[in-house]
């Protein structure tokens, strides 16, 4: 039985009764657009009163038989008559009068010649045989796509409607509205002369349920359901074909199969589409393809304009395909499925999608629409040779570039190369152009580029800034073949200080780059060193070459820690005031400007320079994800870790667009979250990410490194977990990279030693430690190395150490080494007043970097190893709301507050009672106290 058909049903059924009664004979209109499934309603219609005492007459016509007169009649009363046998048909046809011509195996057409019949008199016989049929019992006429029916079938159902009275028969005419033979004069006589006209209603999603249920022998999960039901927009024909499509490939009806229902495009569906678009009118057919070659970004007029119609023609075809379902309601235009898109594309012959395309690049290019719109029309009609098509696809390229699509921009500068002429200069910056958005997804194609580049250049200068596009120049690596062409193109210009203007530029930038490319020489490192002390003024940062260049300059000397952070400091400082504000991305200086000031521990100058998102409002996906990984490194250094970690998250893009600079800045911030609260799912996380980039920098090798390390310690392998770090140590140290802010590898080497019983070589580590902390001069450094120093002594001694780790850590922006060196003091302190307030305050400001430990009694010693408690990390929402429930604020309240309900509330107080090991309001207050921010009031 058919779904949400019941009213039509019963309709038909009161119409036979009523005629059977003599109440005359109606004629019933079904309407509806293709699909909405009039012809499986007729045939269960038929197949209901098969049984009963009614007589089914039954007729499809077809566009292939209008030129047969009368042949829908004749399928109508066939359906009756060739059941009889001879004789009975003969006495059957006698009734027939005048019109038993129509049904010879020659039937003529009324007034053939000029004795045949009159053509009333034609369609009088045929109604005689009709009330003779329907003497003994009811007759039910179901005619399906009336619209195709020849001429004269069509006439005498129009003469049969105007005359109901005396007959006992209903008439069922199924029509498929946006037709183009809807609008025939004939046609309209039928629907004129209908008593009533049903249209059939899209399915509901509780039909789109029970239709699910029926194919796959079982409920489909509400998501999957949902997608059904949307993508069909409840059209019975494009639902069946999408179920079928997906039983067919044993998909089952859960909801993560609801993304495969959306984007299902049956094959079946489209030919069947194909067919109903072929039979269209030219204009119609022209709108269809016009749409297709625009795509959802068509507006009306391109669309009009390139269907080449006037607006009334336009309306007209627009009218038509909304009546039969391959439009959606609504602007802008589209249609209502992809798979009528891929349907008008089928009905094209590769010519004529050749030309459609050619037309509407050539159409948004002189209205002056975006060249990405242009670019995607040339790209799918690769035979345009416009003078304007190499500009309009570099312009393309930037706009994929800037919005972070490097993929994108690459494909439309290689189509641009195809139809490149013969100007080696011209050809030699298009390969340039190439590799610049090749670099951040293919590097090895860049290279080879930028070296055929190279080879077709005429001038030095020119040659070196193609040289330029292959470095980044932010933590990652650059390829032996890649720096073998930056350095050729600096020893071509020369040295900078000979050189002016843009030449000396492109050696500035060039030098930056070849300085951070060798970090990982000590030599290097130490040349860095004395070429800033060389400048005891700074150097200068007039320009951006220049500013980069000090930048490299500056990392190196914090990498390996020759300069005093102060001073490092001032010249980072130096090089972010002239930099632009909150572009953190697009070049080496700013990101090197800004891990240098993270090292030396000046982060207040940097928060100013980021901005806050409100300020800067949204960009595009690199500028943001550039602003992201800063902010992400700001909270780091602020030991903000929950904020730092969700922070870093979003800057991450997907895996494939690693390359890009933010996502090195963030998968160190994410490493160092991983390390410090010793989260196993976090750590694997970056671990499997990095490892799916090959090869990894210096930088990223290490921290991978420790992150083994820290798993082997969690799995009770200390042994191997210490020759891991001092490994890594070790070729830290051989590196020149003896920063201990940048890479605090001792720390954990000392917890690791502490745990195996080794005292003496982790003292000796923790002095080793304080030794390079106070050459580099940073207070985080300095704090956590009197804290190290403190962790492995007793008594008097410990505390004098703690207090001096609290003294230099007030004057930190780190907010978390303060936190622990507060809480090994007051513990060390014992049971006293002073003890209660430290502890006090180093939950307040655990609570605000978003891991809070359990509480302690003062008077007991630390059980952990000297590097700190391991750390329940709660979401910046959870610390929100504990705060504001240790400040005395009820659920309720905390909800008004934040405007979300109670439940939501209850949900995050019992995830952090859970994190933190407690079971209660009581326990949470306890804990954190009154130290943390209050959030509320």
């Amino acid at each position: 039985m058919l779904i949400e058909r019941d009213s039509e049903t019963r309709r038909v059924r009161e119409a036979l009764r009523a005629a059977a009664a003599g109440g005359g004979s109606p004629l019933l209109l079904l309407s509806g657009p293709l699909g909405i499934g009039r012809s499986a309603w007729l045939r269960e219609i038929a197949a209901v009163h098969a049984d009963q005492d009614v007589h089914v007459l039954r007729a499809h016509a077809a566009p292939m038989e209008q030129d047969f007169a009368f042949g829908v009649v004749r399928q109508l009363f066939d359906s009756l008559i060739s059941g009889l046998s001879r004789n009975d048909r003969e006495a059957l046809l006698q009734h027939a009068g005048t019109a038993r011509p129509v049904f010879g195996d020659d039937g003529c057409l009324p007034a053939d010649t000029d004795t045949g019949p009159a053509p009333g008199a034609v369609l009088h016989g045929l109604r005689a045989l009709l009330a003779r049929l329907g003497a003994d019992r009811p007759l039910l006429l179901l005619v399906d796509d009336v619209q195709w029916a020849d001429d004269w079938s069509l006439r005498w159902l129009a003469y049969l409607a105007r005359r109901p009275h005396g007959l006992r028969a209903v008439t069922v005419c199924a029509l498929r509205e946006g037709e183009p033979r809807t609008r025939d004069p004939l046609v309209r006589d039928v629907a004129d002369a209908a008593t009533e006209v049903m249209g059939l209603a899209p399915l509901s999603e509780a039909a789109v349920a029970e239709v699910v249920r029926e194919q796959f022998g079982r409920p489909g999960d509400p998501e999957f359901l949902r997608a059904c039901h949307e993508t069909s927009g409840g059209n019975p024909m494009f639902l069946m074909s999408v179920v079928l499509g997906l039983a067919a490939g044993d998909h089952a009806p859960t909801a993560d199969q609801a993304d495969t229902a959306r984007s299902l495009r049956p094959s079946r569906l489209r030919e069947r589409l194909a067919a109903c678009l072929t039979a269209q009118t030219r204009h119609v057919r022209d709108v269809v393809s016009a749409l297709a070659a625009l795509g959802e970004r068509g507006t009306p007029d391109l669309v009009r304009r390139l269907a080449g119609l006037d607006s009334i023609g336009f309306t007209a075809s627009v009218k038509a395909l909304r009546q039969l379902g391959l439009l959606a309601d609504g602007e802008p235009l589209r249609f209502v499925h992809r798979v009528v898109q891929d349907a008008a594309e089928a009905s094209l012959t590769l010519a004529e999608h050749q030309r459609w395309h050619e037309a509407a690049a050539d159409l948004l290019y002189r209205s002056g629409c975006p060249a990405e719109q242009v670019a995607a029309q040339l790209m799918a009609a690769p035979a345009v040779a416009e003078p304007w098509c190499a500009s309009v696809l570099r312009t393309a390229a930037d706009t994929a570039l800037y919005r972070g699509a490097p993929d994108t921009a690459a494909r439309y500068l290689r189509h641009a190369l195809l139809d490149m002429g013969e100007d080696e200069q011209e050809r030699a910056r298009l390969l340039v152009h190439l590799a610049t958005a090749e670099r951040h997804f293919d590097e090895a194609a860049a290279e080879r580029h930028v070296a055929q580049a190279m080879s077709l250049l005429d001038t030095a200068a020119e040659r070196a800034a193609a040289a330029l596009c292959l470095s980044a120049g932010l933590p990652g690596t650059t390829s032996a073949p890649s720096l073998d062409l930056i350095r050729r193109a600096a020893d071509e210009l020369g040295p900078h200080s000979r050189l002016t203007g843009r030449t000396r530029e492109l050696a500035l930038r060039l030098e930056a780059r070849l300085r951070y490319s060798g970090r990982e020489d000590p030599a290097e490192l130490a040349l860095a060193v004395r070429q800033l002390r060389d400048a005891p003024e700074g150097l200068p940062v007039c320009s951006a070459a220049e500013r980069e260049r000090l930048a490299a300059l500056l990392y190196s000397a914090t990498l390996g820690g020759g300069l005093p952070a102060a001073e490092v400091a001032r010249q980072a400082e130096r090089v972010l005031e002239r930099e632009p504000a909150g572009r953190a991305g697009g070049n080496a200086t700013a990101p090197l400007a800004l891990a240098t000031l993270v090292a030396a521990d000046k982060v207040d100058e940097i928060e100013p320079w980021i901005g806050t998102d409100e300020a800067t409002g949204p960009g595009t996906v690199p500028a943001e994800q550039s602003r992201d990984a800063a902010h992400a490194l700001l909270l780091l250094a602020r030991g903000r870790l929950a904020g730092a970690a969700e922070r870093a998250q979003r800057a991450l893009g997907p895996a494939e667009a690693d390359s890009r600079e933010s996502a090195a800045v963030a998968g160190a911030v994410l490493a160092a979250v991983a390390l410090e609260t010793r989260d196993p799912a976090l750590s694997e996380r970056i671990r499997g990410r990095a490892l799916a980039r090959r090869p990894l920098g210096f930088g990223a090798t290490m921290m991978l490194r420790l992150l083994e390390a820290a798993a082997d310690a969690r799995c009770g392998r200390p042994e191997r977990a210490l020759d891991t770090v001092l490994a890594v140590g070790r070729r830290l140290e051989a590196a020149g990279w003896r920063n201990p802010v940048l890479f605090p590898w001792r720390p954990r080497a000392i917890a690791l030693l502490a745990r195996l019983g080794d005292g003496r070589a982790a003292r000796a580590l923790a002095e080793e430690e304080y030794r390079q902390a106070l050459g580099w001069g940073a207070p985080v450094a300095l704090g956590r190395a009197q804290r190290l120093r403190a962790g492995l002594r007793q008594g008097s001694e410990a505390v004098v150490l703690l207090r001096d780790a609290v003294d230099v850590l007030r004057g930190s922006a780190n907010e978390l080494e303060l936190a622990r060196a507060l809480r090994a003091l007051g513990l060390a302190l014992g049971d006293d007043g002073e003890a209660d307030a430290l502890l006090r305050e180093a939950s307040g400001l655990a609570v605000r970097c978003g891991v809070p430990w359990p509480g302690d009694r003062p008077g007991t010693r630390a059980a952990e190893a000297p590097g700190g408690p391991p750390e329940a990390s709660l979401t910046p929402t959870e610390t929100r709301v504990a705060a504001m429930a240790c400040s005395g604020l009820t659920n309720h309240e905390i909800a008004t507050e934040l405007n979300v309900g109670s439940r939501v509330v209850e949900k995050h107080l019992t995830n952090s009672y859970r994190k933190l090991g407690i079971t209660g309001r009581r326990e949470l207050v306890a804990l954190l106290g009154g130290g943390g921010p209050s959030g509320g009031r």
